[in-house]
């Protein structure tokens, strides 16, 4: 008889933040796959209800939440509810993000402000929210989505590549002062991958991200939610403090 094998997230909560489509959805997706409770955080209310759903209709412990990351107030409801219902929060993924880009001589202050707001101080507003309940269990895991941006800047992305950046200094400081509670802290840097952001990019472009990975394609919003399943995961529990590139090789 083989023996049940115990799955990677099991009984496992997990707010999500972006999670209603492309990267944030496939990682709570596969979240649900190994046993965890996914919670989907998303600002459009028919998209969050449309993935909690479908996660649920699979099988999945799913529960969705309207939530902006730019309010605190809004944050702390939503952390309230989950605290409420579940007694603790195990993972945070902090995923959410937008983009609005232009060259540095035609960017506006609103463009810089709004992606400032949403990557960077939205990183800061959610984990500060979550930590005391994980510092009150004694353990945790945040995982934050940086990019390969955030390492290596981008034409045209200066508002991008800072809050990027910015989310590995969160890292490497917030795993100094959390690490001895019990709470690791990652972040994940992905290359050019497959989402809605892509689907309007002339070929031309897309050909050439695919030229700049050594796999020679784009990444898969799954690869990416298989990374942040290991970093959430006790498989990862003596890993703390990095930023993990997925970018098929774009740094060699």
């Amino acid at each position: 008889m083989t023996k049940n094998l115990a799955k990677r997230l099991d009984g496992k909560v997990c707010i999500i933040t972006g999670s209603a489509n492309g990267i944030g959805f496939a990682t709570a997706q596969k979240f649900c796959d190994e046993g965890g409770i996914s919670i989907i955080c998303d600002m459009n209310a028919d998209q969050v209800k449309a993935a909690t759903e479908q996660l649920q209709s699979a099988g999945g412990q799913a529960e969705g939440f309207v939530m902006n990351v730019t309010d605190r107030q809004n944050i702390d409801q939503v952390v309230a509810a989950v605290i409420e219902k579940y007694g603790r929060i195990d993972v945070l993924i902090n995923n959410a993000g937008i983009t609005k880009d232009a060259r540095l001589v035609n960017m506006t202050e609103a463009q810089f402000d709004a992606v400032i707001d949403v990557n960077l101080k939205g990183v800061f507003n959610c984990t500060q929210a979550v930590v005391p309940h994980m510092l009150k269990a004694g353990k945790g895991s945040i995982v934050s989505a940086s990019s390969v941006v955030g390492l290596y800047g981008n034409f045209g992305q200066t508002n991008y590549a800072a809050t990027k950046y910015g989310v590995i200094g969160f890292t490497t400081t917030w795993a100094r002062e959390l690490g001895p509670k019990g709470i690791r802290v990652n972040a994940v840097c992905p290359g050019f991958v497959e989402t809605s952001i892509l689907a309007s990019m002339p070929e031309e472009v897309l050909n050439g991200m695919k030229e700049r990975s050594w796999l020679r394609r784009l990444g898969k919003p799954e690869e990416m939610a298989n990374v942040y399943a290991f970093l959430a995961s006790d498989e990862s529990s003596y890993i703390n403090g990095i930023a993990l590139e997925a970018s098929g090789g774009i740094s060699l």
